[in-house]
């Protein structure tokens, strides 16, 4: 066959196949059926983007850099946040950002926030004791983790801290609450730590779990429970 001939043959098959492709995806999409995107594409839309500061290990951020996170929220048990992990590897710090009140705002302090969970509920120990009574060395740990990765700006160490303290209480409150309490007659369910927060150590879950459920706890528990009765109804009458 002469080349040109041949050469003419490929052009029309190409254009067949083209247009036999063309007439399949209309017939698909009159069906309601659509293509599958692209899984990263489809990702890079929906994903929020945040600042970053790049720096070595022993520099502080010189430069920043805008790239997108298509990372999303895991649950509230032993989450290890594999994205801030990652980016602490690559030496990617986000940039947390505030508005002129002074209240973080953004995705980056949405993850801060989530990733200072993670370490209140894992590092500190389930102690029946106050955040002042926690040792130095803990509360260190969780600052130097979240500094490494994020870059925190205003409020610094401190606001790490507060946020740790009030997340290790509100902690405590919902194994208390939710896992404690209702079983006071289940010895069985109250002998281990529950599925959701494995990585409690079984000598510190049972001597959490008896702390709850001494008179001295139950009558402090009474006391509350009376007062946020009351506040609620006073709430209540004040709005009428």
């Amino acid at each position: 066959m002469c080349p040109f001939a041949e050469k003419e043959t490929r052009v029309v098959l190409s254009v067949k196949m083209v247009s036999q492709q063309q007439t399949k995806d209309s017939g698909s999409k009159k069906l309601g059926m659509v293509a599958p995107q692209d899984k990263s594409s489809k990702e890079m839309k929906s994903s929020k983007k945040m600042k970053f500061a790049s720096s070595s290990a022993e520099t502080e951020p010189t430069s920043q850099t805008t790239i997108s996170d298509d990372s999303k929220s895991t649950g509230r048990g032993m989450s290890t946040m594999p994205r801030v992990v990652k980016r602490k590897l690559q030496k990617l710090r986000p940039i947390v950002e505030y508005n002129k009140m002074g209240k973080g705002i953004g995705q980056a302090h949405i993850e801060m926030q989530s990733y200072i969970g993670v370490l209140a509920r894992s590092r500190v120990p389930l102690v029946d004791k106050k955040w002042s009574q926690i040792p130095k060395d803990v509360k260190e740990q969780i600052w130097e983790a979240v500094d490494m990765a994020f870059v925190v700006g205003q409020g610094g160490k401190k606001s790490v801290l507060a946020s740790a303290a009030k997340k290790w209480k509100d902690f405590k409150s919902t194994l208390t609450r939710h896992y404690i309490l209702p079983y006071t007659n289940d010895k069985e369910k109250l002998s281990h730590p529950p599925e959701t927060y494995k990585f409690i150590e079984k000598a510190q879950w049972d001597a959490f779990v008896a702390s709850r459920l001494s008179q001295d706890f139950e009558s402090v528990h009474s006391q509350h429970a009376q007062i946020r009765e009351k506040l609620e109804y006073n709430h209540r009458l004040s709005r009428k």
